[in-house]
């Protein structure tokens, strides 16, 4: 469904410094798959997902949704993909019921589909109450129900979901987590992205760990403690950021996650594969 191949994104310093955000990261997304891409803020997590969603091109590389490669026809990415990310703001003037109504048009969908679709969705995210006040009025995790059902709209095969709790009370957090399991579920291909390591154990199918633009490690939470030795999330990250840069290397990270195939050689030239051998253990960490 999702190919992720060597994408590669460079940016310069005003003094003409290179600085790789994302450097040679490869990863797959079976359909209906829920893919937990993580790692600590400054990872690279947004850049990739923004190249994912078509809304940046990468220096090199590709990405390639339905067999569709983004370089030559980045739009079919964008009309495959709802595309949710912490820094879209919402229209302040414009109800969530109006916000709905115009990207829903934006895609092209037609009456009485799109009043049909609307109303579904002010359902789902529970947006009855508040879907005809202005946006300008709205509290954080009310904004954040409505940016997920924008992203909703046109019923958009894969979703790409940045950081979609940050910032949310525990009601709105677990009333978010439940749709995304729920969506799951229904056969959408997600790939979530948080540095709220933790939360997501039990709602991903895989996970894949970032650091400093580069892949560690990807596999089931049950190959990734294999790996590690370790039982959290947050833990396992460090353990394995440990194992590549050595022990001094974690002191200064904040936990995250994110996928490769298993063996695949990240920027430092480390292989490290989650694959589990008949015994139990990991294949190999090299």
């Amino acid at each position: 469904m999702i190919r992720v191949h060597d994408l590669i994104k460079i940016f310069y310093t005003h003094q003409g410094q290179e600085h790789r955000a994302v450097d040679g990261v490869s990863f797959h997304v079976r359909r209906g798959e829920i893919y937990g891409l993580l790692g600590p803020n400054g990872a690279g997590k947004t850049t990739t997902l923004r190249m994912l969603a078509g809304l940046m091109q990468p220096s090199s590389g590709d990405v390639y949704i339905d067999g569709v490669a983004g370089s030559s026809d980045p739009l079919a990415l964008k009309e495959r993909t709802g595309f949710l990310t912490a820094n879209t703001g919402l229209y302040a003037r414009l109800s969530p019921r109006e916000t709905l109504e115009y990207f829903g048009q934006l895609r092209g969908i037609q009456q009485p589909e799109l009043k049909r679709q609307v109303d579904s969705l002010i359902e789902l995210l529970a947006l009855k109450e508040f879907a005809d006040r202005r946006c300008e009025g709205m509290s954080t995790g009310e904004k954040q129900r409505v940016q997920i059902a924008r992203t909703l709209i046109g019923n958009p095969p894969v979703l790409i979901l940045d950081e979609p709790t940050n910032g949310l009370d525990v009601l709105t957090n677990r009333l978010i987590l439940n749709f995304v399991r729920q969506a799951g579920r229904d056969g959408r291909t997600i790939i979530l992205s948080t540095h709220h390591l933790d939360e997501v154990e039990n709602i991903c199918n895989r996970f894949g760990m970032l650091h400093k633009g580069r892949l560690l490690a990807e596999g089931t939470l049950a190959q990734l403690r294999v790996l590690s030795g370790q039982e959290r999330l947050s833990d396992i990250f460090l353990a394995l950021v440990e194992k590549v840069e050595g022990k001094s290397a974690v002191d200064n990270i904040p936990p995250v996650l994110i996928d490769p195939p298993p063996g695949i050689r990240n920027g430092a030239g480390v292989a490290v594969s989650a694959a589990v051998n008949e015994d139990g253990g990991p294949t190999s960490v090299a």
